[in-house]
């Protein structure tokens, strides 16, 4: 029986997990927690084979950190984790948090006692990309990942000179890049910019 450790916000969402698992053969819910910052102390407490961990939790604990420190600590436990928003950077950082498997909770065809299965059987299950999106004229595959440091800067409330020290490029370079993202996009400033990758989450800038 592998116990299972459900982290999600969305008292709808997890009470939905839990029928999921327990009507899947071999599943057992051994917690179902909304914040991430708990997620240790569980572990701590009872043996947990699977954790399934959404990336912002109750509190804006992030999962994302959550599940690095438990992946130090607890590495014979395997983690998935789940988000429903497209921000560009969270299948990388979920990568480097040590997390064995990603799954987009509303997007794609694999359904959760799948990505389950697939990930108790050693399977690394990763989307290929983000879901795709429209910020402006442009879609989100249309932007560099440079252009995405870019926006997720700005986003942060940097001004250009911060910005320049934070992404080390010259000011005039972030200015190009900026220049040519309200290009793609149609918008005619950087206020509009920021307001639709935030609405949109293309961009968390806590996360």
């Amino acid at each position: 029986m592998v116990n299972v450790l459900i982290v999600e916000d969305s008292r709808i969402s997890r009470e939905s997990f839990e029928r999921q698992l327990e009507a899947s053969s071999g599943y057992h819910v051994k917690a179902s927690i909304e914040n991430a910052a708990n997620a240790e102390i569980v572990c701590m407490s009872s043996r947990i084979d699977l954790i399934l961990m959404d990336v912002c939790t109750a509190d804006d604990e992030s999962g994302l950190t959550a599940a690095a420190r438990i992946k130090r600590n607890y590495p014979q436990i395997r983690i998935i984790i789940m988000t429903s928003m497209p921000e560009h950077s969270f299948i990388r950082k979920a990568k480097e948090s040590g997390c064995d498997s990603f799954w987009y909770k509303e997007q794609g065809d694999i359904t959760l006692a799948e990505i389950c299965d697939r990930t108790m059987r050693g399977e690394f299950v990763w989307p290929d990309s983000s879901p795709e999106i429209m910020i402006g004229m442009a879609k989100s595959s249309d932007f560099t990942e440079r252009e995405l440091d870019v926006i997720r800067a700005l986003a942060s409330g940097n001004r250009y000179e911060e910005m320049a020290e934070v992404l080390f490029m010259s000011t005039n370079t972030v200015k190009y890049h900026v220049k040519n993202i309200l290009r793609k996009t149609g918008f005619r400033s950087t206020i509009q910019l920021v307001a639709e990758v935030v609405e949109k989450r293309l961009i968390l800038p806590k996360y």
